[in-house]
């Protein structure tokens, strides 16, 4: 799976590297990131949590 972070839509909350930091971080501009180019399967279930907890629905499948 890829992941994208909507810049636009994301404020910054750190929720989902909170969840998956291992796929996610709050980068310079202060709004989350995806730092992989695709999730590993080991990370996968904590990357869809991510996804699916984020309060602006930021976190989206490319």
């Amino acid at each position: 799976m890829k992941l994208k972070v909507e810049k636009d839509r994301c404020i910054g909350c750190g929720a989902c590297q909170a969840v998956c930091p291992e796929v996610f971080e709050i980068e310079d501009d202060g709004l989350a990131g995806v730092i992989v180019d695709e999730v590993k399967e080991d990370n996968l279930e904590d990357a869809i949590d991510a996804k699916e907890g984020c309060p602006t629905s930021a976190i989206e499948e490319k």
